[in-house]
């Protein structure tokens, strides 16, 4: 039995390497970036970010050729995901106001390896969301000069016919990347001030698109005679909705921009509810206004709002939509190049990803060498990437993103919190003092477990039992009172938050299973009823059962900052909804996402894992241990031990003076 534990430890140190979680600085508002962010940049931000190509481009794609008028609820399923989504970010983010979004909050609460991945998608999503929105922008000015520009491509410079590219390099979305990359490395001010500008002209546009569109509004579009109001069925309806997601995925850029915010704990959850309302606002209804103008079918992919003014004899109203939505491509290009170097900061600050990333100029105070790098990758993928390809691939590592924020909102709930160095070397062993109360109590209990004592009555002794069971029991992550008659025995020596977590897992993988069943079982597996059925019973149980075994433990109560309400439902439904959208994705979007998680592991295991903080802050002396022996010459020799956490002692003596013999006892203490 030694042996195997002894053959195991190495398997169980690497495991504890790659779950090893982040340690925040006592003062969380240190940083080094500026702090200038005001509420009402933020929520400019987050609408900026998620009122873009979405709106102008994403509505026509979407309706056509995978949902018809039916877009409108594939925009509302995707907004109410979302929305539960906000929620966990909007917590995350009041707080630890700390950039780095998804993979900051992954870090935290679940382990170093995940958050990793989890950085390692958010990036790969910035880039593909920044590059499908500049050929967006790209389409969009090309229309107004009647696809000029991409004749004059083709024509004279060169085209390919290369499968999953575009039929022709896109130079003027390489340029603007560029551009807007240059701008951004100008400060955190300079791009708060271009992103006023931009979204003030997209809503003025949204308000003239909404009033003029609903007086050319035809309700016959929504007949059968059409095609009906949802052409493509359910499962069209839940396919859009999963691509829809490209709309809403820009309101992390407020979570990412919390450690340049002024009020971090207010602003935060305010600036996210404003704008995520806003913006599924504008989608219902514009993408409403759309479909009542023109007959689905008929619309063009690449600028929808502008055509269908166009084709309805209102060409001026066309070049107003088109000029709009250009301001508004506009901030979604800065909303991501923004939030991208941000993440890419965070990642390299934690020893993740390169050092030269983590490096913020002293005068703008923004990491120039990540933005400058980041954006010239994504100007090359605009180069050669169509968009539809590319907004396809966006949504699963949004998905994924939003799955695991929400697991690690229930796991921070429930973990008791960190004491700090200070409140730990308060608590330090005093043998002048005297024992508290509850120390007394824990003792004559202990006492009584092994002789009997006297009490004044049963009831006497029967409230101090009741008071010791309250004291150990109504801890944060430990077991509810009023559930310990009937899991008490179960789970009562299991330590805190220790159930919640696999409680998590279970619910994880039961999620998976469950959206499994319910979309490959009839199709794919053309499984009997009665085996359909009996699996959709094991897996809702077993989704049921772990979100009761969660809310079945005390959780934080912290007032202090904004908190998900209806934990655990509110993050378990995300995660339920979020994996169900991502099953809804092509094969193919898979398979291109288990090539990017693929490379991810090689830089992780080839840099990260060697350069990590937490790793080398594991290999500093935590704990020293004093211990003092009286040798047979009547002299007492200090023996300090430094404990390492994987065991290692680094022993060196010290004599003291005989005089202290007296003193010959153990004395823990800190560094």
């Amino acid at each position: 039995m030694a042996t195997c534990a002894s053959g195991c430890a190495p398997a169980v140190r690497f495991c504890q390497r790659l779950n090893r979680l982040k340690t925040l600085d006592d003062d969380i508002m240190a940083t080094s970036l500026k702090r200038c962010l005001s509420t009402l940049d933020l929520t400019l931000l987050g609408v900026g970010g998620m009122v873009g190509s979405g709106l102008y481009v994403l509505t026509g794609t979407v309706a056509k050729d995978m949902v018809g008028p039916a877009v409108v609820i594939s925009f509302l399923f995707a907004g109410i995901a979302s929305l539960l989504a906000a929620f966990c970010y909007a917590e995350f983010g009041a707080r630890i106001p700390k950039t780095g979004s998804a993979y900051m909050f992954t870090y935290v609460s679940v382990g170093e390896i995940w958050a990793f991945l989890i950085g390692w998608n958010v990036i790969l999503e910035n880039m593909i969301g920044g590059a499908a929105v500049a050929r967006a922008w790209s389409g969009y000015l090309d229309s107004i000069f009647n696809h000029s520009i991409q004749n004059f491509t083709q024509t004279h410079i060169m085209q390919w016919n290369v499968p999953f590219l575009a039929h022709y390099p896109d130079l003027l979305a390489a340029g603007i990347l560029i551009l807007a990359s240059c701008f951004i490395s100008f400060g955190v001010q300079v791009s708060s001030y271009l992103n006023h500008i931009f979204s003030t002209i997209s809503m003025g546009v949204i308000a003239f698109i909404l009033v003029f569109g609903f007086i050319l509004a035809e309700p016959e579009n929504w007949s059968q005679k059409e095609g009906g109001f949802a052409p493509f069925g359910l499962s069209g309806i839940m396919a859009g909705s999963a691509t829809c997601f490209y709309a809403f995925v820009g309101f992390d850029v407020i979570a990412s921009s919390s450690e340049e915010a002024k009020n971090p704990q207010k602003a935060i959850p305010i600036a996210t509810a404003i704008s995520l309302a806003l913006a599924t606002t504008a989608y219902i209804l514009v993408s409403t206004v759309l479909t009542l103008m023109v007959p689905w079918h008929t619309l063009d992919p690449n600028s929808a709002l502008a055509d269908a003014f166009f084709r309805r004899g209102y060409s001026w109203a066309g070049v107003v939509v088109a000029v709009g939505s250009i301001c508004a491509m506009n901030t979604v290009l800065l909303c991501n190049l923004f939030s991208l170097p941000r993440i890419v900061y965070a990642m390299a600050e934690d020893g993740l990803f390169f050092s030269v990333f983590a490096r913020v100029n002293p005068v703008t105070k923004v990491p120039v060498n990540a933005i400058l790098v980041f954006g010239i990758l994504m100007s090359s993928m605009a180069l050669i990437f169509d968009l539809e390809a590319l907004v396809q691939f966006l949504s699963i590592g949004t998905l994924l993103a939003y799955t695991f924020v929400a697991a690690s909102i229930i796991v921070l709930r429930f973990q008791p919190e960190k004491s700090s160095s200070k409140e730990n070397s308060s608590t330090s062993p005093n043998p002048n003092a005297e024992p508290s109360p509850a120390a007394s109590e824990s003792q004559t209990i202990a006492e009584d477990s092994g002789e009997l004592k006297e009490y004044e009555s049963f009831s006497d002794k029967l409230q101090l039992v009741e008071r010791q069971n309250t004291k150990e029991r109504r801890g944060v992550g430990q077991l509810k009172a009023r559930w310990e008659p009937y899991l008490g025995k179960l789970l009562g020596d299991c330590e805190p938050g220790e159930v919640v977590a696999f409680s998590v897992l279970a619910l994880m993988v039961s999620s998976v299973s469950l959206c499994a069943v319910v979309e490959f079982g009839n199709n794919q597996l053309h499984l009997p009823v009665w085996s359909f059925s009996l699996l959709l019973v094991i897996f809702s149980l077993a989704y049921i059962i772990s979100l009761v075994l969660i809310w079945a433990h005390e959780p934080q109560t912290n007032t202090k900052t904004f908190q998900v309400p209806l934990v655990p439902l509110a993050p378990g439904a995300s995660i339920l909804m979020n994996v169900f959208l991502m099953l809804k994705l092509s094969a193919l979007t898979w398979v291109r996402f288990a090539i990017w998680i693929a490379i991810g592991l090689f830089v992780y295991f080839g840099y990260g894992i060697w350069h990590s903080k937490e790793g080398l802050r594991e290999l500093q002396p935590k704990d020293m241990a004093a211990r003092y022996v009286v040798l047979p010459s009547g002299s007492l020799v200090q023996t300090v031990q430094s404990v390492q956490p994987d065991g290692q002692v680094d022993t060196s003596a010290h004599h003291i003076s005989p005089s202290t013999a007296s003193m010959a006892e153990e004395h823990p203490g800190r560094r």
